[in-house]
């Protein structure tokens, strides 16, 4: 017999019926999407974060920082939203506007698009 993958009652009707009720699959439907949600706003949060220490260096017209400020700071160097390439075949990596692309001695060129 088949149970509910919510509450674990039986389950009645077609064959490929998974919930006992409405009820049951709207809260497991929505308890399945609060994860995806949770995941996304940890990822977001980070971005922004990258965002907007990017932001506050640019604003402050440093053009070059090291490595070890932007780790200082908390800088997150695995999560960015974009990447382009420079004409010397080295790499932009982009939170929204704001990147950076390495430069001579663990440091690294500021840019904004």
């Amino acid at each position: 017999m088949r149970t509910c993958l919510e509450c674990n009652e039986p389950v009645v009707g077609r064959v490929d019926k998974k919930f006992c009720s409405e009820l049951c699959r709207n809260s497991h439907n929505n308890d399945q999407q609060s994860i995806v949600n949770k995941k996304l706003k940890t990822v977001h949060s980070i971005l922004k974060k990258n965002r907007k220490i990017l932001e506050n260096l640019f604003e402050q017209r440093i053009k070059k920082v090291s490595k070890e400020k932007l780790l200082r700071q908390d800088f997150n160097f695995h999560y960015i939203t974009s990447l382009s390439y420079n004409p010397d075949g080295s790499y932009r990596y982009f939170c929204y506007e704001y990147g950076y692309h390495a430069i001579e001695n663990d440091c690294y060129m500021l840019v904004k698009q």
